[in-house]
């Protein structure tokens, strides 16, 4: 499916491994570790419904709203049993919120300092990163309107940086010691506009090139896709294994193939195999509040050859194509909950998972 020219597209790329004795917080945008809990919420460890193992922690993503009160952090699971790998059963997502009054009541009882939530909006100060010490972090900044259901919604956002002491004494959700634990990286965050000149595009050439010979297939080059016309055009031919949705999701991520993460508040998921034809239907609606849901983020294939473990003696690892996010459209919640949000999840198998190791 095409993203809207209208959309902002928010491209999640890895930003170096976290040191461990670093501590990392609720407003981190990560890769593997274990989940770090907003101050007022419990989490029970999610287990798989195929096979009953803990899951593991594959991504956490700080993406507030704009025109929300909440601080809010998604996280995302999956179970490293290769006989659960593509099945959506083995995958879970849970959206966890609180307001700015929560983590001040919070920290005065502990003499910690206190970031607010307007701190995330456009308008907010340099926050004095350390120079050695910097993380990337990028405000959805979606602008909702007070229904929270009208189209045309205002999608704003900037790339901001973020020295990690914001809660020193950080939560961090309890973990089941048998669980397995990948590797953690940073996810630094940039719009997807704004990647034409960042990368070297020789190795992505190289790809293309390697692409169109195994599948007779011709991709534009990357510069004239680039030329500033924002053309989408290929040339005609007829794919090898007749996957025309493959080869454009080929085609839209070819300027960074590296990418771990696209966000698109409200926009448009990119397939990697052609959907079901109901795929909309598919999605339900909120179990709390009766809203349709809306697509938030995916996981792109990038991402599997980054979840290693943590432990060096240990060889885990999951497989997928894409895996999809969906969220509540109200981004509802209860006042003085404690418990995660359950959202829905769709997972993509990757019909070449080679092309991105």
């Amino acid at each position: 499916m095409a993203t809207s020219i209208h959309e902002t597209v928010l491209i999640g790329i890895c930003d170096g491994a976290i040191d461990k004795k670093k501590n990392t917080s609720y407003c981190t945008n990560k890769i593997g570790d274990k989940p770090d809990l907003l101050p007022i919420i419990c989490l029970q460890h999610p287990i798989c419904s195929l096979c009953q193992r803990g899951l593991s922690h594959i991504v956490q993503v700080y993406c507030p709203l704009a025109a929300s009160p909440y601080h809010r952090t998604i996280n995302v699971f999956a179970c490293t049993n290769p006989q659960c790998f593509g099945k959506p059963e083995s995958w879970i997502v849970l959206r966890s919120q609180c307001l700015d009054e929560d983590i001040k009541g919070r920290n005065e009882s502990t003499s910690e300092p206190a970031m607010s939530r307007t701190d995330w909006c456009d308008e907010a100060d340099d926050w004095g990163m350390a120079d050695e010490e910097q993380v990337n972090v990028a405000e959805s900044g979606i602008q909702v309107p007070n229904d929270s259901v009208h189209e045309g919604t205002d999608v704003s956002s900037k790339l901001q940086g973020l020295s990690i002491d914001c809660v020193e004494d950080q939560q961090s959700a309890l973990q089941p010691t048998d669980v397995p634990i990948f590797q953690s990286f940073y996810i630094s965050v940039m719009e997807e506009t704004d990647l034409d000149g960042f990368h070297d595009t020789d190795h992505e050439n190289e790809l293309l090139r390697e692409y169109e010979e195994r599948e007779g297939v011709i991709v534009e080059d990357i510069q004239s896709c680039e030329s500033g016309k924002a053309k989408e055009e290929y040339e005609k031919a007829t794919v090898k294994h007749g996957d025309e949705v493959f080869t454009g999701f080929m085609k839209k991520i070819s300027l960074c193939p590296e990418q771990v993460l696209r966000y698109s508040w409200a926009g448009s998921p990119l397939f990697i195999i052609k959907p079901p034809s109901n795929v909309i239907e598919m999605v339900p609606f909120c179990g709390h509040c009766g809203s349709p849901r809306v697509f938030e983020f995916q996981l792109m294939p990038a991402l599997v050859s980054l979840l290693g473990s943590a432990v060096t003696n240990s060889d885990i690892s999951l497989e997928f194509g894409t895996v999809l996010v969906y969220t509540c459209r109200n981004s509802c919640w209860k006042s003085g909950s404690t418990v995660p949000v359950e959202e829905f999840i769709f997972v993509q198998p990757d019909p070449d998972q080679k092309l991105f190791k």
